[in-house]
C-alpha cells in the first residue's frame, strides 16, 4: 500500500471522528461553554489539566493566539508532556493516589473557579482524583475524554469510577480504545492516533462557543490575539494588565 493512501486514510478517519464529535456533542459543547462563560462572568479563573500527550491540549488552551487570556495550565511536575526522563515515568505518575489532591491544594484555584481535566482514557487515578477533589473545592469540571473506555476498561482508581463520573460537562471524544485509527496485516501493531486533532478541536470548539455567549451578554470576552501581527503585543499588555489577578503564568 502507498505511503500516499495510508495519509489519506488517516485524514479520512479524522475528519470523520470531528465530523461524529460536531454532531453527536453538540449540546455537550454548548454546555461546555455556558460553563466557560459563566465562570468568567462570575470573575472566576479557568484552569487545564492533561497527563502525557493530553496535556497537548490543555497546553494548547494556554497564552493562545484567538483564546481566552484566563486560562492557565494546571501541572503536574513529570506529568506534563513527555518532556521527563525516562518518559516512562510520567506514566508512573498518572497511576498515584494522593498527587492530584496535593497539586490542587497548592494551586491557586479555588471556589468557583472551572478546571478542565483531559484524559482519553479516564481511568488512571491521577484524573479521576483531580475531578473529585476539584469538585470539593468547589470548582466545576469540564472532561474531555474516551467514554468507551469506561466500558472496555477497567478504571484504575480505587473507587471504579471514571474522570467522566465525575464532571460537570463531559466532552466524549469518541476515540475508540487503543487511538489508533489504521491497521495492516504487513504492521503488528495499530497505528495513527487521532485524539489529540479531535480533542483538541472538541475544546477549542467550547471556547469559541463561550466567546459568543460573553459577546451575547455585552461582556467583551478576555482574548488574545497573535504577537505576529501589528499592535498584537500592545493588545495583550492591556489584556494582561486587566486581567492580572486571574493569569499566573506571567508570574
Amino acid at each position: 500500500m502507498s505511503e500516499s493512501k495510508l495519509a489519506g486514510q488517516f485524514f479520512d478517519a479524522a475528519i470523520g471522528l470531528l465530523q461524529r464529535v460536531r454532531d453527536e456533542e453538540a449540546g455537550a459543547i454548548e454546555a461546555a461553554g455556558t460553563l466557560i462563560a459563566d465562570t468568567v462572568a462570575a470573575e472566576g479563573r479557568l484552569f487545564a489539566f492533561g497527563a502525557g500527550h493530553s496535556s497537548l491540549a490543555a497546553q494548547d488552551l494556554v497564552y493562545r493566539a484567538g483564546g481566552l487570556a484566563l486560562m492557565n495550565l494546571l501541572a503536574v511536575p513529570g506529568a506534563v508532556g513527555v518532556d521527563v526522563t525516562p518518559a516512562p515515568l510520567g506514566s508512573a505518575l498518572e497511576r498515584i493516589d494522593g498527587l492530584a489532591s496535593a497539586v490542587l491544594d497548592c494551586s491557586p484555584a479555588r471556589s468557583g473557579d472551572l478546571l478542565v481535566i483531559i484524559s482519553l482514557s479516564g481511568r488512571n487515578p491521577l484524573p479521576v482524583e483531580m475531578a473529585m477533589h476539584a469538585h470539593a473545592l468547589g470548582l466545576k469540571v469540564i472532561g474531555v475524554t474516551s467514554v468507551a473506555y469506561a466500558t472496555e476498561t477497567e478504571s484504575r482508581h480505587a473507587s471504579g469510577t471514571y474522570l467522566k463520573d465525575h464532571c460537570d460537562v463531559v466532552l466524549d471524544s469518541k476515540i475508540a480504545v487503543g487511538d489508533a485509527e489504521l491497521a495492516l496485516d504487513t504492521i503488528p501493531a495499530p497505528f495513527a492516533p487521532a485524539s489529540t486533532v479531535v480533542t483538541s478541536a472538541l475544546l477549542q470548539a467550547a471556547m469559541a462557543t463561550a466567546a459568543g455567549i460573553l459577546a451575547d451578554r455585552g461582556i467583551e470576552p478576555p482574548l488574545l490575539r497573535s504577537g505576529n501581527v501589528d499592535g498584537g503585543h500592545e493588545w495583550n499588555s492591556r489584556v494582561f494588565e486587566k486581567y492580572a489577578d486571574r493569569i499566573f503564568y506571567r508570574r
